[in-house]
Parts: C-alpha cells; structure tokens; sequence
C-alpha cells in the first residue's frame, strides 16, 4: 500500500499495489512512495483492522495532502474516493484519537477542495450528505462514535455556503434525533447538538429565505424548554456558547413569542407527534420567561467575557421582538437579570463589547420604567465612568441608550443623585459638547437632545441647588451647545427647541437664592449674552426661512421667561431686543403663523418689554388687550381711526396699540409706514379728542400720544414731505393747555423732545415741565429718561444738546423760566434749582454759555444777585457759579454791551469786601477774584469794558490785594509752607491770577484809562515804594514770591513777572523812554531768575530765561558788566545746555527742559559777540555732536533760533550748516505730513480742571490752565507751533543766503 522507503530515482514507477491494483488508483507522494487509495479505503472501512494500522494510515494521509501535487492529484481524479472511508472511521472506531485524525483529514479536503478546484463545493456537500445520512438513520445510538459522529457535522456545516442546507437528505429525520439527543446529560453530547443545530439553523433559515416551512418550529416550545435546561444546568463555557448562539438564532427567529403558538404545519408531523410524546415530562416545568431568566444567570456569572456577551445578545435579541410583551421584561427584572447587567458593567473596565451588550439590555430592560426604576436607582452610579468613556468616542453605538439610562434615573429617581455626580455628569456632557465645536468628536442630534434633558434634569434635583462647579459646567455647556445648534444653515428643530428649553431653565436656575448674582460663574447673565449675541442675531437673520411654528414659539417663550426677571440683565436684554426691531420682527412672525397661540405669545412679550422699560405693570393694557388685537400692523393702526366713545373694549384696545407703538418708536423700530402712522394718530385725536377734554382718558394715554405725535412730527420735518393735519395740531396744543402732562417724566425719543422743544406755543407749558425737572434734579439727578440711539436719560446732557443744536427754544425757555421765578413771588429753592442746572449745562456743553448771553441771561443775573445778595447765600453762590461758568466757556463777542455786566460786577466786589471784612478768603471770594480774573480777560476784546475798570480802579479791592501782597512778602523763607494746600497759600495764588490778567491786559487799560497806569512804579526799586493806585504789582515782590514761593505760587509770579517784563519793554519802546536801574537791582534781579532756569516745573524756567533775555536786550542797561559779574553761572548754564544736547539719544522730557537754556544761551550770543569762553563751549565737536542727534521728531523753535544765533556768531562750519539743512528739510517734510492728523486732534483740546478737586480747586486749576495757555508757548496748538518752527527755519536760510552774499 505505502513504501516506507523511498525507491531510487531511476527506478520506473510500480504499476499496481502488493494487492494487484491498477496504477490509477495509486498516487506518488514526494518522498518516492505512494499510496494505493483502494487499500486506504478498505483499511478505514473495515471495522476489525487494527486502530494502529488505521491511525498510521491516517497519519500518512495527512502528510501525504501537505504535499501540494499529491493534494492537486487526489483532488483532480480522486476526489470523492475517499468520503465513504473516512466518515465509516468515525462509525467503526471508538477511538477518540483516530476520530479526530479523521475529521482533520476532513476539513483539510473541504478547505482545499474551494481553494483548489476554484470554489467547487462537490466533495464538501458529499461529506454533509453521509454524515448528515449517519445522524439521521440514529444507528450509532448515541455511542462515544456518535459523538465524534456529531462533531464532524459541526465542522462541515461551518460554512456560510447555504446550499449546503440541501445535501441533507432527511431533514426531519436528522433534527428530530438531535432534538432527541438533547435530553440526554451529557454536556460534550449536548453542547455538539447545540453547535449543529446552530449551523443547521443558520443554513436553514439563509436557504429558506423566510419561504417555506420552518423545520424547528415544530418542536416549540419543547425545544426552547430543553435548550434552556441545558444552558441552565450546564457549567461548561463551550456548551454555553453553542447554545446560546442556538438560543440566539431561534430568538431573532421569533421562537420566544411564538412558543405557544400551533402552527398548521406542525399538526402533520409525525416527528413532532413523536418528539411531544417523548418530551411530555417536559411539559410540567416552570414558565418560559421564568426558565429562559433562570438559564441565563449561569452564563452572566461566566468568568468569559465572550459567554458574557453572547449571553448579553441573547437577552436583547429576546427583548427587541416585535411581540415581546411587558410580562417578559418584568419577569427579567424581577429575577434581577439587570442587575447582573450592572455588575457586569461596572467590572468590564469599560471593554467595547460588553459595554455595548450590557448598555442595549439595560435599555431594553427600561421599557418597563415601573420595575425597572428601582434597579436603575442602584446601578445608577456605574453609569457615570462608562458615560466618560462613551462620550470620548465618536458617534459611540450606545451613546443614545446610556443617555436615556441617565435621563430616566434623574427624572424619576432625583434623590439619588449626589453632588459628585451631577458635577461629573455635567462636566462630561460639556466637555463632550466642547470637544464637537473643537472638531475632535461627532454628536447625533439625539445626543444632543438627551444631553439638554439630562442637564435640565439635573438641575431640578436639590444636589445641585447653589452648586457653583455644577453652574459653571452648565454655563460651558450653553455656550458650546448654542454654536452647535446654529452654527450652520441648516438648523435642527429638535436640538433647538431642547437646547432653547436648556437655557431657560439655566436662567431660572441661575436665579435661585442659593446661587448668589456676584458670584464668579455668572450664569444668568451668559444666559443672556447667549441670547443677546447669538440666538437674537440668529432668529432675526433666518425669521423669514423658518417653517415651523414651535422654533419661532421656542424663541419668544425663552426670551420672555429672561424678561420676567427684574434683574438688570434682564433689562438691557429688553432693549437689546428693541434696538433689533423685536417688534417688526414679531409681527413677521405673526404673519407666518397667524395662530392664536402665537399672538397671545407675542403680545404677552410686548407686555413684558412695556413692563421692563417703562415699570411695573405698564404694559397691562396689552395683556388686557391681546386677545382682541389683530395679527396685521395695519389693522392695528385702524383700530386708532376709530372713535373710542363708551367702547371700553375699543378704548382698551387703542391703548395697547398707543403703547406698543410708543415703545417700538423710542427705539426707531417702525414697524409700519410713518406716514400711515402719523396719519392714525390724527384720525385718533380728531375723532377722540372730546374724551380727552372730559376727561375720559387715563392720563398715560396723553403722554404717550405726546410722545409719539411729537416723534412723528420730527421724523415728517426730517423728511420735508410729509403732510400734516394742521386740526390736530390744534386740538392738541389745546388739550396739552388743559391737562396736567409732563413728558420729561417719560421715555422719550430725543427726536420728540427736539420737536416740543421747537413748538414756540408750548414754550409756556414746557417751562413748568423744566421747573419740575430742575427740582428733580437739583442735585443733577438722573430720575427721567430719554431714548437716542441707545438708553440715555433725559439730564442736563441732553439739554445742553439741545441748546447747542440751536434749532429750539430751550435757551429761551431756561433764560425766562429764571426771569419769571425772580420777578415773582416763588421760593428759593426753585431759583437755585434752576441756577444749578444752568451751571451743569454749561459744564457739559461750553458752547451753551453763548447761547445764554444771547438770549439775555446777564440781566436775570445781575436782578439775581439784587434779590439775593441779602437774603439768600446760598442763592448768592450758585448764581456766582453759574456767571463763572458762563465766562469761562463765552466767546467774548456773545457778551452784551449792556449795563448789565457792570451791575455784576459791582455786586460781586461789594460781596467780596464785605465777606473779607468779616470772614476772611472764603471760598465764596476765592470765586469771585476768579470772576474777577475772567472779566479782564475778555477785556482785551473790548468785551465788558466798562466792568474792567471797575475791577482795576476799586480802591477797597486794590487795597485788599496790596495788603495781601505784603503780608506774603514778609514771610520770606516761611512762604515756601504756604502752597494751594494752605489757606493764605490758595489766596495768593488767587491774587496773582487776578494780577497775572491785569498786567496781560496792560494796553487795553492804557487805551480806556491813558495817563493812569504807569508801568514805571511797578519796577521802582526805593525802599519806600509808592502804593499803586491801580491793580498791580512790584517787580521786586515778584521776585521774592517766585524765590521764596511754593510750587504754585512761583509759577504764578514768573508768569506776571513775564508779562511785566514784556510790557514794561514794549513800553520802552512805544513811549521812548530810558530804563535805568542800579547795577546791583540788576543783579539781585538776575540772580533770582539764573537760579531758576534748571527749576523742575519747565514752565517757570521757561518764564525766568524770557525775563532774563528781557534784561540782556535793553541796550541802556550795562550788559556787559552784569555778565562779567556773572560770568561764572553763566557760562555753567551754556556748559549744561551743551552737555545734555550731545548725550546720544535725546528723550522727549530733555529735549522739553532744554529751552530755558537754550533761551539765555541765544540771549548770551546776541549781546556777547566774540566772547573766547563761548567759542571754547561751542567749538566744532560740540556743535557736530549736537546736529547729529537732532531728527525732525526732537527739533524745536528755540533749537533752530540757537543754530541761527551761532550762525551769525561765526560758529557754524560747512559740515554743519550742511547737516542742519538736511534735518530742517525732514522737518519740513514731517511738518506737511502729519498737518491733517494734528488738525483733528486740535479739535478736542480742552483745559483739565480736575474732576477730582473741590469747586474751589477746579476753578483755580482753570484759571492757571488758561494763564499757561495764554503765556506759553509750549501750550500753544500744534498747528501754530509748527508754524512758528518752519518761520524759524526760514530765517535761518535767509541768515544762512546773507552770510553766502557777503
């Protein structure tokens, strides 16, 4: 049969076997031998050959198929020689090893036979067929050789092809004995049977194709029963597994619902009949659902995964039938079936496959929400660690399901939720949310939705009242959920609508005690932001693409539970919406659904907007109202055209529709045609305007129909083109004449206040309304609103607008209001109300003074200061106040020529002494001197005039001021104690303020009052100085206040001695007078200003190196001896001025504290020509240093005026004049460049007076801000500074083209 050795290689092959047999049944192998199959066939088929011999043939076998040709061979013209052999070893053997050699040799020609002969399935279904033949004859009558019988059955069935189904030639007869055979106790026995019914099923139902009759049904429920018992009892995992993956296939089958049902098929088997009989002990056991809970607690305590999971499927393909009744999932809980499901979840470490299997049963397991919910409370804290894990998966196949889990538990079972997990669980479901915005997971819109629920949910338990982690993860949660709601065109209904019911109840929550407003996570208000920023912005943009109704009602019923809140977000969030045309908007809406639902929506939220903007209950009448107002706009504004008259509904009605355009009006939301409307308005007060007269009307009516009359008006005169009825102007401008209104104490749109206040026929009636608001206001209040833009407040802002708008009457109306209440009998608080807010008016708007003196305010003032002066201080005061402000802030030519400043004048100068007599430097004649200071100022104007020479030529005053002068000198060293902190301190600075502008307004003085003023005794230098019979000072008190004097008080002194040097050197030369001073005055002089050239407040240094030039220029004084005496300092001062010019980089605070220097030093050059110190300071290095750090950024006037100086001095070479002409030209070029930016930001300079000090105070740093601006040329705009810079430049070229010519 084999040779066991190999022939030799030239040897010819033998023809037949040792028994004869032809050749063709003889197959080479590899090895030089060969296998005669007719004697491999009769060995296995015999049953009386030696299991040795048969199990070394076998073994042969099996290495002779590893042979590739020797396989092709058998396989090509053998192929089926071998079937019957084989499956009689497995018959005739008992052999256990021989058996398992065979059913190897089996699969490997089955396996090869699809490999090698492209897919022919001919010898595999031949192996079904006899073995299937051997199971159904039942011949070997449950021997150990049926066993391996069964399992070689198991192996050739493991294939998908479901042809193979027909090989088997009797069907009832083969499942009748493996039904059979499964009543037996043996586990190997039934867990064959099991894995062959379950390949038998699978190819019977994938052949049949739901066609035909099903050949196990006959045996339900037996066979359900009896699988069952054996998953039940057994306590192997293999057995477990086939069976159930049998139970498996019978369950997706519907076998479970239709067990007790009798099939007409069944009735004609005679197999079944048979099978009954057999199995009738059976019968007696417990129900289905109790036995099929009971098997399969076993496999769910399996410490096998996969028996784990297997078990788990079979559960849920039992419960997800189509008929599976509430009865089974009750029993399956009740035999604790979900909480074996529990505990297999919470020890699976979040394995994939158990944790979709156990999170399926579970939800099927929740259908019956009664039973379940108990065992749900329980297992509830597994949930949580496998919803981190499920959420950090995207689109994870039980995300759905477990979030259903969750939800059920905290809606039904709230207590059992602890703080923990409703921090954890919130913190998950936003984290989840963020990572979808950020592009890392996906979220099915069923997530979405089951996410809000469960955090909404939540947020009803009490674990979570005044949790802040939990807020701030709901906080998170709405901000992301909200981008993922809208952040595309295409918008889901359901996520909104869930996310919508989000964060209202986010809101409410945020509102509760025990979250407090201030904390840090400030949830209520990022509710609101989200719906101001986002959702607002979106419903607007897509209101007209929605299409349906509930996202619209959504919206609307979300915003309104925001603004029945009386918080102030909530009130910012009502004008946000009506600055978005919330109005128009929801009539839209109303067009689209014109459903009842809808209208009492948006009419109950225009209620709400009505409560918020105007108080409490203001929008009553709407919500009265609601249910009988129309949908259209139109037939709203019909409504107004009809006549009112013992129609309460009617009246009603009206009234909502006056509110709801007067709130929709104060915001520019014009939701109809302003013609119409103005049109409707009128038709309502001709037809109704007898109702109004007989007083019908609430009161509130005739305000709003003020408001928004007035507001249409102004919108026609805007628009040049709309008519107007003349008639209801009339009527009423009579009805305001009769009834108590005040439209100040409303809301009013700055356009309605603008046409009132143009209405020269309610000038009157406007005057008692600003009574009644100055009242309010006295201390500049803000109790009454307006609407602009924006909120704003009806103020003293708004007022001063108007009166600088000029288009109006307020002006008039405020100067008349003052006259009327001084002319008659009325208390003084109404004055003083009126004066304050007069004063803050012109504080807010300077421009509004000149409109004051134009409409005659000087008059009602000076008739103030008659009526007060004795008996009201107070009064006195504020009008001193208010006459300050105006001159502060007046352009001269708008001050009136009339007596009626003079009359002001004296007023305040006799208050001023009498105060000074007995109460001393009050602050009420701190203000005073200061108006006092301002009338000389606009004096050079030729403006009051005639109030100035009051003020200069006041004996008492002028005594006052000498008198204060000296006492100040004669504190020497000890003035320095006395600065603005100080009583004596602040009335000198004072004083010098009202010297500082007599002196600067020195040649107007001498054109009113010629021969009086002479400028000469104010430089007397005698030891008994002659009193000066005019307001002025000496120069050498000066000299000592600037050298003894506070920061201040110096300041102030060198700018009076400034101007006096300036004027006492054009008096020089106007009069042609000689100026002879004692060379020693002339040093004490300069020696005071020398050691204040370096002085920290540049200001002074400036002022002193101007008077020190002064002295240098009077040809009639000695020069040359003064700088010969001072050489010394002088030459220290060029010396420094040179050092800190040549440092590298030149800060802009250096490049400032330069020009007092720079100054003398231009002083020094002029008039000590040829000096050798001077040429050794500025030898050629120096100057080069110097020039090359300069830049058009840092050069200045007096820089180029040095340069010209040593220009004419002969001390500038080539190379310099070269460099300089290369910075001036980058000047110039930086000059023409920046000229428009500088002109724009010229436009908003202003005096700083310092918000911060006292009255006192703000007058007197505005006073010093006017003398700077007045004196310095550093203080002087940048378009005259430039100017003054290129003027410069240009004489330095013309200095620069002489010095070429000669």
């Amino acid at each position: 049969m084999y040779g066991t050795t190999a022939a030799p290689p030239l040897q010819p092959a033998l023809e037949t076997c040792t028994q004869g047999h032809r050749s063709t049944l003889i197959l080479p192998t590899a090895e030089g031998g060969s296998i005669c199959l007719l004697c491999l066939s009769s060995l296995l088929s015999n049953p009386k050959s030696p299991t040795v011999h048969v199990s070394y043939a076998l073994s042969q076998l099996s290495q002779a198929l590893d042979q590739p040709q020797f396989f092709r061979d058998l396989l090509a013209f053998h192929s089926h020689f071998l079937v019957s052999p084989l499956v009689a070893v497995l018959s005739n053997f008992d052999d256990e090893p021989i058996a398992k050699q065979s059913i190897d040799l089996i699969q490997v020609l089955c396996d090869g036979s699809r490999s090698i002969c492209n897919g022919n399935q001919n010898l595999h279904n031949d192996f079904v067929a006899r073995v299937s033949d051997c199971l159904s004859s039942g011949s070997l009558a449950w021997s150990r050789r049926q066993l391996y019988m069964l399992h070689c059955f198991g192996v050739v069935l493991d294939n998908p092809d479901s042809n193979l189904y027909t090989c088997i030639r009797d069907k009832d007869a083969l499942i009748f004995n493996l039904v059979t055979g499964l009543q037996l106790s043996n586990d190997e026995i039934q867990g064959e049977i099991m894995f062959v019914l379950y390949r038998l099923s699978l190819l019977h139902y994938s052949y049949m194709d739901g066609c035909g009759a099903d050949a196990l049904l006959v045996y339900c429920p037996k066979l359900l029963q009896i699988s069952l018992n054996i998953l039940m009892k057994s306590q192997s995992d293999d057995v477990r597994l086939n069976c159930l993956a049998f139970l498996t296939v019978l369950a997706q089958r519907g076998f479970f619902q239709n067990a007790y049902l009798n099939h007409a098929e069944s009735t004609d088997s005679f197999e079944a009949e048979r099978f009954m009989q057999m199995t009738e002990d059976v019968i007696n056991g417990p129900s289905l659902e109790i036995l099929f809970a009971e098997a399969v607690k076993g496999p769910l305590l399996s410490s096998d995964s996969q028996v784990q999971i297997a078990t788990l499927d079979l559960i849920f393909k039992y419960l997800s039938s189509e008929n599976v009744s509430h009865k089974e999932c009750q029993v399956l809980i009740e035999e604790n079936i979900a909480d074996y499901a529990f505990e297999i979840l919470r020890l699976s470490g979040s394995k994939d496959s158990i944790v979709n299997s156990s999170i399926h049963v579970l939800h099927l397991l929740s259908n019956s929400e009664q039973a379940f919910i108990q065992r749900l409370a329980i297992g509830f804290s597994t949930l949580v660690p496998v919803l981190r894990y499920v959420t950090e998966i995207p689109f994870h196949p039980v995300q759905c399901q477990l979030l259903n889990l969750i939800s059920k538990c905290v809606l039904n079972c709230p207590g059992i939720v602890s703080t923990c997990i409703v921090e954890e669980i919130s913190s998950i479901l936003a984290g989840m949310f963020k990572k979808h915005i950020a592009g890392e997971i996906g979220i099915l819109p069923e997530t979405f939705t089951l996410s809000c629920s469960i955090l909404v949910a939540m947020m009803n338990c009490s674990s979570s009242r005044g949790n802040l982690s939990f807020a701030a993860s709901i906080k998170d949660a709405s901000t992301t959920a909200v981008s993922i709601c809208f952040g595309d065109n295409h918008f889901n209904t359901d996520q909104i609508l869930h996310f919508l019911y989000l964060i209202k109840e986010a809101y409410a929550y945020g509102q509760e005690d025990e979250i407090p407003v201030s904390s840090k996570v400030g949830l209520r208000f990022c509710i609101i932001d989200i719906c101001k920023m986002q959702i607002l912005p979106w419903f607007t943009a897509v209101i007209n693409d929605i299409q349906e109704e509930a996202i619209a009602l959504g919206v609307i019923e979300t915003f309104h539970s925001i603004l029945l809140d009386s918080n102030v977000g909530a009130k910012d969030f009502a004008e946000r919406l009506v600055l978005s045309s919330w109005f128009s908007e929801l009539f839209g809406c109303l067009g689209l659904f014109p459903v009842a639902k809808m209208k009492q929506s948006v009419y109950v939220i225009f209620s709400s907007i009505v409560d918020i903007l105007l108080g409490t209950d203001s929008g009553q009448p709407i919500r009265d109202a609601a249910l009988h107002l129309p949908t259209d706009p139109t037939d709203l504004l019909f409504l107004l055209g009809q006549k009112s008259s013992h129609n309460l509904e009617l009246f009603a009605c009206q009234s909502a529709v006056l509110l709801v355009l007067y709130v929709s009006s104060l915001y520019n939301d014009r939701f109809a045609d302003e013609k119409l409307i103005l049109s409707s308005l009128e038709q309502f007060i001709l037809l109704n305007s007898g109702d109004f007269f007989c007083g019908a009307s609430a009161s509130v009516t005739i305000e709003l129909l003020v408001n928004l009359y007035g507001y249409y008006r102004g919108f026609a005169k805007m628009r040049y083109q709309m008519p107007y009825s003349p008639e209801a102007e009339r009527i009423l401008f009579q009805l305001l004449e009769e009834k108590d209104w005040d439209s100040l104490s409303t809301k009013i749109h700055l356009t309605s206040l603008m046409w009132l206040f143009q209405q020269e026929k309610l000038c009157k009636l406007l005057c008692n309304q600003i009574l009644k608001f100055c009242r309010c206001n006295s201390s500049v209040g803000n109790d009454m609103v307006l609407v602009k833009e924006t909120k704003q407040t009806v103020d003293l802002h708004v007022f001063a607008d108007l009166i600088t708008s000029r288009d109006n009457f307020v002006a008039v109306i405020f100067v008349c209001l003052l006259g009327d209440l001084v002319e008659n009998p009325c208390r003084d608080y109404d004055i003083i109300a009126v004066l304050e807010a007069c004063t803050e008016i012109v504080e807010i708007a300077p421009a509004a003074s000149d409109q004051f003196c134009i409409h005659g305010i000087d008059g009602v003032l000076e008739n103030i200061y008659n009526f007060s002066a004795s008996s009201s201080p107070k009064m006195f005061m504020c009008t001193s106040q208010l006459v300050f402000s105006i001159l502060k802030s007046v352009q001269s030519q708008s001050l009136s020529i009339n007596e009626a400043w003079v009359g002001i004048t004296v007023k305040l100068i006799n208050y001023l002494i009498m105060a000074m007599e007995s109460d001393g430097w009050t602050e009420e004649v701190l203000t005073i001197i200061g108006t006092l200071s301002l009338i000389l100022h606009h004096s050079t104007t030729e403006a009051v005039t005639e109030a100035s020479k009051i003020v200069v030529l006041n004996v008492p005053l002028i005594s006052i001021i000498n008198s204060t002068i000296f006492e100040a000198c004669s504190k020497a060293q000890a003035l320095f104690d006395h600065d603005e902190e100080t009583r004596t301190g602040e009335a000198l600075i004072f004083v010098l303020l009202l010297i500082f502008f007599s002196l600067r307004r020195y040649f107007s003085v001498q054109t009113i009052l010629p021969g009086i003023v002479d400028l000469k005794l104010s430089i007397d230098e005698g030891i008994a100085m002659q009193p000066l019979s005019y307001l002025s000072i000496h120069c050498r008190d000066l000299c000592k206040m600037i050298h003894f004097g506070s920061t201040q008080v110096k300041l102030i002194a060198s700018f009076c001695l400034s101007e006096l040097f300036m004027g006492l050197q054009d008096y020089a030369i106007r009069k042609a007078v000689d100026l002879k001073f004692r060379d020693g005055y002339l040093l004490s002089i300069s020696s005071v200003l020398e050691g204040l050239i370096f002085f920290g407040d540049v200001r002074v240094a400036l002022n002193c190196s101007r008077c020190l030039s002064a002295l240098m220029t009077w040809e009639q004084l000695k020069v040359e001896s003064v700088l010969a005496e001072r050489y010394g300092w002088c030459r220290l001062i060029v010396e420094e001025l040179v050092m800190s010019l040549s440092v590298p980089t030149l800060t802009k605070s250096l490049m400032i504290h330069h020009k007092p220097a720079a100054n003398v030093a231009v002083a020094l050059l002029k008039h000590s020509k040829g000096s050798s110190w001077m040429t050794k300071v500025f030898d050629d290095s120096s100057i080069g240093n110097i020039i090359q750090n300069l830049s058009a950024d840092n050069l200045t006037t007096e820089l180029v005026t040095l340069f010209r100086e040593l220009l004419c001095s002969g001390l500038l070479n080539s190379t310099h004049v070269a460099d300089l002409t290369r910075v001036f030209q980058a000047c110039r070029n930086r000059v023409y460049t920046d000229e428009t930016q500088d002109h724009i930001r010229e436009n908003d300079m202003e005096i700083n007076v310092g918000d911060n000090q006292d009255y006192v105070g703000r007058v007197r740093t505005f006073l010093i801000g006017l003398v700077s601006s007045q004196s310095n040329p550093d203080s002087e705009s940048s378009q005259i500074r430039k100017k003054r810079l290129l003027e410069e430049i240009e004489l330095f070229t013309r200095c620069l083209m002489e010095e070429d010519e000669a």
